[in-house]
């Protein structure tokens, strides 16, 4: 594929069972939820795919089955990540010989390299693959925010270093510092942080949006109506989701998963990542928000 779609390419999330383990049939599922409900794309695992808590076989593993579900409907953007280009290369390739049409990484989360190690890095990472690289800029801790000028730079430079995620602040400012610093040396600028920020991005050439999978439709429909010039109806929409993305901002995995479980994608709420986990007056407020939302979700 020469040129990635333009519009919503969610990260997948990461079933497990009730004993922590890769819940292979239900990853299966939310692959068939994505595509169905209208993504232009698919991406993990990524930081919504809880990866930091995979092993490198599940890792494997899941790019794997991601890649084979989705059979070519759309495509897929492996996200590889690691301590090491070493590491890093092994698991893109194996990403690129089971089919994903692009790698995402962030630079090593655990080091977390200068601008010179960042370009080194990423200079390793493209020239072992025949698949685009995606640069993903995300903040500390676990991401190394990179300036425009050297994003850009990788992109004029670095020979199939092609599209970038922006997730820093102001992510929309970002996008706009990086598309002028890059012009046609990148490819597209693809926004996160749950799509928060989809409006101001669009208005400022992003490509698309990578948020959590569990509103791949609701923000779809915003894109869409983006796509054919009716702001105001996508305003329209996209406040009504915003209550949701604003939930979601709070409580991360657990938020993501509860709702997957209440569409009937996975059986359970498994998380690997510690922490934050609904009460019951979350779930009541969870409860409104989905009431309201609900008549918006694709069928």
């Amino acid at each position: 594929m020469s040129q990635l779609p333009r519009g919503i390419l969610p990260i997948v999330i990461t079933p497990f069972t009730s004993a922590y383990e890769l819940d292979e049939a239900g990853l299966r599922r939310v692959v068939r939820f994505c595509i169905e409900k209208g993504a232009r794309g698919l991406v993990g695992p990524a930081n919504a795919s809880e990866f930091s808590t995979l092993s490198d076989d599940e890792r494997k593993r899941w790019i794997e089955i991601v890649t084979h579900e989705a059979g070519g409907q759309v495509p897929v953007i492996a996200s590889t990540t690691s301590g090491h280009f070493i590491p890093a290369i092994d698991l893109s390739r194996f990403a690129q010989q089971v089919g994903a049409s692009c790698v995402m990484s962030m630079p090593p989360h655990i080091m977390h390299p200068d601008a010179p190690g960042c370009y080194d890095y990423y200079k390793e990472l493209a020239g072992a693959l025949d698949i685009p690289v995606m640069i993903q800029n995300y903040l500390g801790p676990v991401g190394t925010p990179m300036s425009p000028d050297l994003l850009a730079r990788m992109c004029r430079e670095l020979h199939g270093v092609e599209y970038l995620k922006e997730e820093t602040f102001p992510s929309s400012r970002m996008v706009s510092a990086t598309i002028t610093a890059a012009g046609d040396a990148c490819k597209g600028v693809y926004g996160g942080n749950a799509g928060q920020y989809l409006l101001d991005e669009y208005r400022r050439g992003a490509a698309g949006n990578m948020p959590a999978c569990q509103t791949t439709d609701l923000l779809q429909g915003v894109w869409d109506l983006l796509e054919t010039g009716d702001e105001a109806g996508a305003r329209a929409r996209f406040n009504r989701v915003l209550p949701l993305i604003n939930y979601e901002r709070q409580y991360g995995v657990a938020l993501y998963k509860e709702v997957m479980v209440r569409r009937g994608v996975i059986a359970n709420r498994t998380c690997r990542t510690p922490g934050k986990q609904l009460d019951g007056p979350d779930n009541a407020e969870l409860d409104a928000i989905l009431a309201d939302v609900s008549p918006l979700f694709k069928a």
